[in-house]
């Protein structure tokens, strides 16, 4: 995705995930003033359409959404509510969606024995290198499978956020991946959204906002229950 200003102006780009034919989940900081609305492609290579797909204005193939964020997010402690979702003008049928988690259903990950061979599947659009000389951005749909290193640890992650591996074993996400989602395992259960990165290099750990939580629930189905529905 790409949001854009009020007039129509790129901002930047992020990745995401339909939940529904109409409903686009990303993260907050994706969504985040002043961003009004969004243009999204759906090819896995973006990159070799260009310009033909408009990118990054949009075209034939792309659709274009209003971009919302949850009611508690704060730029400037972005990490701790970092949920946005993206309402399409019009309806993307695909034969399956992402699946949004039960609640609280990642508390169990903290007890759970063999915690480190705990596995997501990370999607997303962004970085696939980054270092001081060279920088590799294609935007190419890329998948990783990282390990779960922390969870429901006080301060850095808290009871909100995930922290994966980000190495060459397992793959990571880096810039541009913001708002792809961490699908729990193999499943389309998206167990967080890509928040944010602990260096420039985007090595070591990556962090994951969970999608689990009461207020995160509360906020998409109370406000959004039909349009999530759709692609029951």
């Amino acid at each position: 995705m790409v949001a854009d200003d009020a007039d129509g102006n790129p901002l930047w780009r992020c990745s995401g995930t339909l939940i529904s034919p109409w409903m686009y989940l990303t993260a907050g900081h994706c969504t985040e003033d002043p961003a009004a609305s969004a243009t999204i492609w759906f090819e896995s290579d973006v990159e070799s359409g260009i310009p033909g797909n408009g990118y990054p204005f949009g075209g034939a193939a792309t659709v274009d959404g209003t971009t919302y964020r949850h009611p508690q997010y704060d730029p400037n402690a972005f990490f701790l509510y970092d949920l946005g979702v993206v309402v399409l003008d019009e309806p993307v049928y695909m034969a399956e969606y992402g699946k949004l988690p039960e609640l609280d259903q990642l508390d169990d990950l903290k007890t759970r024995r063999g915690r480190q061979d705990t596995t997501f599947t990370a999607v997303g659009y962004g970085l696939q290198r980054i270092n001081p000389v060279f920088v590799e951005a294609e935007r190419v749909r890329m998948v990783a499978q990282p390990h779960l290193i922390q969870i429901n640890t006080p301060g850095f992650t808290g009871n909100f956020s995930l922290l994966l591996s980000n190495n060459h074993s397992t793959g990571g996400t880096c810039f541009g991946d913001s708002g792809g989602p961490n699908f729990l395992g193999e499943s389309n259960v998206i167990a967080g959204v890509t928040s944010f990165g602990i260096n420039g290099n985007c090595a070591g750990t990556g962090g994951v906002y969970r999608v689990d939580r009461e207020d995160d629930l509360n906020w998409l189905w109370d406000m959004f229950g039909d349009l999530i529905d759709a692609g029951a």
